[in-house]
């Protein structure tokens, strides 16, 4: 493992590399090479910025406390004001439709 990466080895690996993408292919790998080393590292300091710095407080569960219903109005006929309403907003519509249709 000494003389592994002399000078000589060094010239033949960049020759292949060379060969094989070509010296129009390198700068452009180098570059999406940058880019994703870029993304990488915003999104790991993301990972860090999410964790939370102080520690998590418990909260104590208070017993259940008999819950009181709230009275039910029956929902099958309107209130007369949501009744006049409602008669109010079909007249409007029925104004409009005929004010098209002219």
């Amino acid at each position: 493992m000494n003389g592994l990466f002399e000078g000589w080895h060094i010239v033949i690996l960049v020759i292949v590399v060379l060969v094989i993408f070509g010296s129009a292919k390198l700068p452009v790998a180098a570059r999406s090479i940058g880019k994703s080393m870029r993304i990488l590292k915003t999104e790991v300091q993301g990972l860090h910025d999410d964790t939370p710095d102080a520690p998590v407080q418990t909260m104590t569960i208070q017993p259940a406390q008999p819950q009181v219903q709230a009275p039910q109005i029956p929902a099958a006929q309107p209130q007369p004001d949501t009744q006049a309403q409602i008669d109010a907003l079909q007249q409007q519509l029925n104004a409009l439709q005929q004010q098209q249709s002219k």
